[in-house]
């Protein structure tokens, strides 16, 4: 698993402890990194104890259930907001792209690279959702061009993706993800400069982290 993919799956199990849901993950190489009660409470305990997933590298801790949540209601600004708001239809191009790719594509590992793609940030998508319901906060911003966004792809070079086949398919797919890569990296970069809640900024830090390496991995695609 990257360490992408660990960061989501701790950060799911946080969110998920703030909206009431009891998450047990299913992770087979260690079953003890999930959110499980460890105990019960009455009705003026702050909740049982929880086992929080630690970051890539890090051991799973026992934390309180009020210090979990405090966690994942930390103090966030506007920018932060901002950047999630953003990062969802950003996300959702990324997956618009890659869902083009099954019967155009002509290289295995653009199929392997738009597969990757989907597993990601499909999940991202949701967990950024689930940080803005949390905090009863928009997911539309009214009246925002989300196609100015740094990265977003044109209708017209959309169309052109959807119309190629092949070695020209593969080529603009390639292309195109690794403009809106590098899109989702500078606004992730920016974030990690003025963004004041630590969960959001590990996000942003995977993302920046990630993306760079697939971006890299593309480059040489192309120069295949």
């Amino acid at each position: 698993m990257t360490v992408r993919g660990r960061w989501v799956l701790a950060a799911v199990a946080t969110m998920a402890l703030l909206l009431g849901v009891v998450v047990w993950s299913g992770v087979a190489q260690d079953r003890s990194r999930s959110v499980v009660p460890m105990a019960t409470g009455g009705s003026d305990d702050p909740g049982p104890p929880v086992i929080v997933p630690g970051r890539p590298g890090e051991p799973a801790r026992v934390r309180p259930a009020d210090e979990v949540r405090a966690i994942a209601t930390g103090a966030h600004n506007s920018l932060d907001t901002w950047y999630v708001q953003m990062m969802i239809p950003h996300h959702e191009q990324a997956l618009e792209m890659s869902e083009l790719v099954p019967g155009r594509a002509a290289d295995p590992q653009v199929v392997a690279l738009a597969e990757r793609i989907r597993a990601s940030q499909a999940p991202e998508i949701e967990l950024l959702r689930a940080w803005l319901k949390a905090r009863n906060l928009p997911v539309e911003v009214p009246g925002h061009d989300h196609d100015a966004m740094r990265g977003m792809q044109s209708p017209e070079a959309m169309r052109r993706l959807a119309e190629s086949r092949g070695a020209e398919f593969d080529r603009l797919f390639v292309e195109m993800m690794s403009d809106h890569h590098a899109g989702a990296v500078e606004m992730s970069i920016d974030l990690l400069k003025v963004g004041a809640e630590p969960i959001l900024l590990e996000f942003a830090n995977s993302v920046a982290v990630e993306q760079n390496v697939e971006i890299g991995r593309m480059r040489e695609l192309l120069g295949s």
